[in-house]
């Protein structure tokens, strides 16, 4: 059973709506991909023309700018993000046995997505090799290939002696473990230093917030400017090397909705025939809106048809909507270590431990952001822990689109599978229920 303390609505754990929501932005997603789709046919359409070099020079110095301007965001966003997302985490923790069996649920799907991209991403692209014409993605947005520390090396960088230095050599792993931590103690303080620590954060994240949209309602013209070069160097394989990217990351998020079916119908003791039904309406919003907030009421339905106790699903499906992303390490991995395979990078295995860890941390601080803020947020630090190059995913994020749609779906359905594993009773009327 629901622990008393437990029946009230998990929207208690979403952000508050006067201290603790972040700011909302629309970005210009469509113009974004126009930009791209412009910047890649100006570059085809200009390669048989001799073009005067200052001109470009000035196109490179237009995406050069645009880059170094979201990359500056990266540091402090997650740094703050990380801290409001894992103090709503201890908080839920606290809350009760439901809220543990949640968590440790949720943990379990995100350790279990990033170890199968670790291991099934290196055997899809042997299968599926990068396009030759994806290396113009990298030439000259990318300081090169860049080394791989060793296991000794990552272990004597978890902890850095000054950590203001490590932010300014953007060192992601000891920056992650510090703000966890740092985290983890603002919620044994007092409750009053508590709150103003975590509220000087959340106001942090929102200027950030603000500033990187400003970056990114100029991602339009940066990424033209960017995708002019890779046109220019890649030709019309530039095309088949993004369609190729597109294929490979979303298939690492295929894996967690199959899982999610699995979980989903083992647990609750029905059919998978019928957890699908049950859950097509909530899909349905998901694909349209490309949001799991917005989905929250179908999966509340989908719930009710699943036969779930309205306590349960009333306070698991907000709480995951707020701290849960189950598709995050897998596919944020998956794009990592698409640009070390496209940067000729060896990934170790330690180095891919340790990748996990930054994906499975960072994944609870960017759930609530719009998918091309948490792109970058998400996937810029797993990137630099692994000694990957950060510049491609100027151009990737703006595809990044289609792939949210992969994210949203297993999302939804992963959350109304975890949901019903914490329900966990009445397996026997379950089939019925859905039928």
């Amino acid at each position: 059973m629901v622990d008393k303390m437990e029946r009230g609505r998990g929207d208690a754990f979403l952000p508050d709506r006067e201290r603790y929501e972040l700011v909302t932005i629309r970005l210009p997603v469509a113009a974004t991909f126009a930009g791209l789709v412009a910047g890649l046919a100006c570059g085809i359409a200009s390669s048989g023309f001799a073009i005067p070099q200052w001109l470009l020079d000035t196109i490179a110095v237009i995406g050069r700018l645009w880059l170094n301007a979201l990359q500056m965001t990266i540091i402090p966003l997650v740094a703050s993000l990380l801290v409001l997302g894992l103090t709503q985490i201890v908080a839920a923790a606290r809350a009760g046995a439901a809220a543990r069996r949640f968590l440790g649920l949720v943990f379990g799907v995100l350790i279990a997505g990033g170890v199968f991209t670790a291991v099934m991403m290196p055997v899809l692209l042997s299968v599926f090799p990068i396009p030759p014409s994806a290396s113009g993605f990298l030439t000259e947005v990318s300081g090169g290939k860049q080394q791989v520390p060793g296991i000794l090396d990552f272990l004597q960088s978890l902890i850095a002696p000054n950590i203001i230095a490590a932010a300014g050599e953007t060192s992601v792993l000891p920056l992650t473990i510090f703000f966890a931590l740092f985290a983890v103690a603002i919620t044994r303080l007092p409750r009053g230093q508590g709150e103003r620590l975590t509220g000087f954060f959340h106001a942090l994240a929102n200027t950030m917030l603000v500033l990187i949209g400003w970056v990114l309602w100029l991602a339009p013209a940066g990424v033209l400017a960017l995708a002019f070069g890779v046109g220019l160097r890649s030709g019309s394989g530039a095309f088949a090397a993004l369609a190729h990217y597109i294929f490979v990351v979303s298939a690492m998020g295929a894996f967690i909705l199959v899982l999610a079916y699995g979980l989903g119908s083992a647990l609750r003791g029905i059919s998978p025939i019928g957890f699908a039904r049950a859950l097509l309406p909530a899909q349905a919003v998901a694909v349209s809106t490309q949001s799991s907030l917005a989905s929250l009421p179908a999966m509340l339905e989908s719930s009710q048809k699943l036969g779930l106790r309205p306590s349960t699903s009333e306070f698991v499906l907000p709480l995951a909507v707020a701290i849960f992303r189950a598709t995050s390490p897998a596919m944020n991995m998956a794009v990592a270590l698409y640009v070390a395979a496209l940067a000729g990078i060896e990934i170790t295995p330690s180095a891919a431990v340790f990748g996990i860890l930054v994906a499975l941390i960072i994944s609870v601080g960017s759930v609530s952001l719009p998918g091309s803020i948490s792109f970058v947020v998400s996937i810029g630090p797993i990137a630099l822990a692994m000694g990957v190059p950060i510049e491609p995913l100027a151009l990737l994020v703006a595809v990044e689109m289609l792939p949210d749609i992969m994210r949203t779906l297993a999302n939804v359905t992963m959350n109304v599978a975890v949901a019903g594993a914490v329900d966990g009773t009445g397996v026997g009327r379950r089939d019925e229920a859905v039928g």
